[in-house]
């Protein structure tokens, strides 16, 4: 299924709203992701010395990832239509199949994501959250999904 240009007006619009205040969104959307799936923490080296106690909110890794992560999905899924295809470097492509077949990311992690990028983005804009909208961005990441997926093939073909 093609990105129409109905989804691509409603992913942009959500967007740049959520642009200016990106950085503790993408913390929200992590910490869902936690919230979901708690034993997914592991799978993300840079948390593993953290310790138990140790607040995920102030882990200064985890911030900068989180808005690494978050960007990095809101900018291909705005640049989908125009493109015709998940617009991200082709070495960040590759390395991001590389790292999640380290990680032993597997289809259900996928949908894990997908349910807090959805929950974070509808928390975040929620005046303008619509079965449209939220079909759109839904699109968005499914073609990023199978852009990672794809390359994790590769990666772990290698």
């Amino acid at each position: 299924m093609g990105f129409s240009e109905a989804q691509e007006e409603l992913v942009l619009r959500s967007w740049k709203a959520m642009k200016p205040d990106s950085e503790s969104i993408a913390l929200k959307f992590f910490l869902r992701i936690f919230e979901i799936a708690p034993a997914a923490k592991p799978m993300f080296p840079f948390l593993r010395d953290a310790g138990e106690d140790a607040p995920l909110e102030s882990h200064p890794k985890l911030k900068a990832h989180a808005l690494t992560v978050f960007v990095m999905a809101c900018e291909s899924a705005t640049q989908l239509r125009k493109t015709g295809d998940v617009k991200v470097r082709e070495a960040t492509l590759r390395r991001l199949g590389a790292t999640h077949v380290r990680a032993g990311v597997a289809d259900a992690h996928f949908e894990v994501v997908k349910t807090a990028l959805l929950d974070t983005i509808e928390g975040a804009v929620p005046e303008m959250w619509t079965p449209e909208m939220k079909a759109a961005w839904e699109e968005a990441y499914d073609q990023l999904a199978a852009a990672i997926k794809e390359e994790m093939k590769f990666a772990a073909a290698a």
